[in-house]
């Protein structure tokens, strides 16, 4: 009897074991990272869980917080929403809404702050996606708008990917018609670079 006992505790042992070892991150983007106009299975974040599991060996759940036509200003709410499933990594990658409609970027970054600090509270790593964007709105703005990643990293010490369209944007065979969002093609290459960025953080 004390035999099965312990069997059955070793076991439990183990279970309990193997579902702390299970990571779970969010993605918490818009457009880009939901994968607008390209098939579920292509999306980046999806790319990403099938690499970790494949080459690193290791368990993985990975949450899409991509919504399409998101900017800062709603990402704490969905951040919080998000959270009860308790990620270990958040990854934001937020903000080309912000630039593209001309947002006032003190807010913009006041909002990436909010989001940050309240990722850092829940025990999350949190890690950062900057954006890049065309000089539409002049370059003072577009200058300004990447200023704004950098001085969030270097507040929160936090690591990020400068940009997260980096090999992508501006790549016709790598994006869909509208020359914004990437295709499915598009969507491989960012996964393999944010795979590069994570698996050190696995």
């Amino acid at each position: 009897m004390k035999k099965i006992i312990l069997t059955l505790f070793l076991i439990t042992l183990q279970i309990v074991s193997a579902n702390s070892n299970t990571k779970t991150i969010l993605f918490l983007g818009d457009s880009l990272t939901e994968g607008l106009g390209v098939a579920q299975k292509d999306v980046f974040p999806n790319l990403v869980e099938n690499m970790i599991k494949t080459k690193l060996k290791k368990d993985i759940k990975i949450i899409n917080g991509g919504v399409s036509g998101s900017t800062t200003s709603d990402g704490l709410s969905r951040l919080k929403w998000y959270l009860k499933r308790k990620p270990d990594i958040v990854f934001i990658a937020l903000g080309a809404n912000d630039g593209l409609r001309g947002l006032n970027l003190q807010q913009s970054q006041k909002n990436l702050e909010e989001i940050v600090e309240f990722a850092q509270k829940s025990k999350a790593k949190v890690l950062l996606a900057g954006m890049l964007i065309p000089p539409n709105y002049g370059p003072e703005y577009a200058k300004r708008f990447k200023k704004m990643y950098e001085e969030i990293k270097d507040k929160y010490k936090l690591k990020s990917m400068p940009f997260l369209l980096d090999g992508v944007a501006g790549e016709k065979e790598l994006n869909q018609s509208d020359g914004i969002h990437p295709n499915a093609q598009g969507h491989k290459y960012i996964a393999k670079e944010v795979y590069k960025f994570l698996k050190e953080e696995l």
